[in-house]
């Protein structure tokens, strides 16, 4: 696995926009499926957006296309825009040295240990064999960092514990508080609303299903650091790929972005 950055030299890089209610608008687009090129192999960047490309229990690996055009579509969902809208938006608000381009990992394959912060979505029907689980959890001890995204409700949660179970069958799962780290390493997070998905645009609500109330919760190795963070009841991926769609409220979207920069930072320093 790729070396951390060291605390200091993270926290050093970073500037802070002044205003945190304000998110600089993000440049409108369309992006085709990434896929490697020489000249992004061989860029030097402090941080790229790994996403995982997951096995569902429904198929070898869920999604469909390569433009992620469906709205279920598994692993897909919000590909490849969300990933390069968030990446855009970390460049504008801080100083962290951001690839352009997002990169797409595979429980299948120990490449997945090149990339130290993976972000998974619709995990509600993913699910893992014996190796793949096994690779999965000595990446996430080994100092892997994985966010879980876009589940909603009881039913999901199941289905999500099922893959969840495999990879780390005996790890407690946490609630966490407004105190923990991972909210105050770059902005100050007290409050945590319900981020929505698109659906809001014409629904008006911030829950699906029975999901009514959000939750962060987290898995953590033995030393106390953060492996899995599990949001629960929200859709992260939806706030960073409409970012610049007026309809979406820009609250949500600013808050998106304050919190999965929180990430970057806690997995790159912990």
């Amino acid at each position: 696995m790729k070396r951390k950055l060291p605390t200091y030299f993270v926290l050093a890089s970073l500037m802070v926009i002044g205003s945190s209610g304000v998110l600089l608008a993000l440049q409108n687009g369309y992006f085709q499926r990434y896929r490697p090129e020489q000249s992004y192999a061989e860029e030097k960047d402090e941080f790229t957006f790994a996403r995982l490309r997951y096995p569902t229990q429904y198929s070898s690996y869920g999604g469909f296309g390569d433009f992620g055009m469906f709205r279920n579509g598994g692993w897909t969902e919000d590909y490849p825009r969300a990933d390069r809208q968030f990446m855009q938006g970390t460049r504008r608000l801080t100083r962290v040295d951001v690839r352009s381009v997002q990169e797409v990992v595979d429980p299948d394959s120990d490449e997945m240990f090149n990339w130290p912060w993976i972000y998974a979505v619709n995990v509600s029907d993913w699910d893992f064999n014996e190796t793949q689980a096994k690779r999965m959890r000595d990446y996430l001890l080994r100092g892997g960092f994985l966010i879980v995204d876009s589940f909603h409700g009881t039913a999901q949660w199941e289905g999500f514990m099922v893959g969840m179970r495999k990879i780390l069958p005996d790890r407690p799962i946490e609630d966490l508080s407004s105190k923990d780290e991972i909210f105050h390493v770059l902005y100050d997070l007290d409050e945590r609303p319900q981020i929505p998905g698109y659906q809001y645009i014409w629904s008006g609500r911030t829950y699906e299903n029975d999901g009514i109330t959000p939750q962060w919760k987290a898995i953590r190795d033995d030393n106390g650091r953060i492996m899995v963070a599990i949001c629960y009841n929200m859709h992260i991926g939806d706030a960073w790929e409409h970012a610049d769609d007026p309809r979406y409220p820009e609250r949500f979207s600013s808050y998106a972005y304050r919190m999965g920069i929180n990430y970057i930072i806690y997995a790159m320093t912990h």
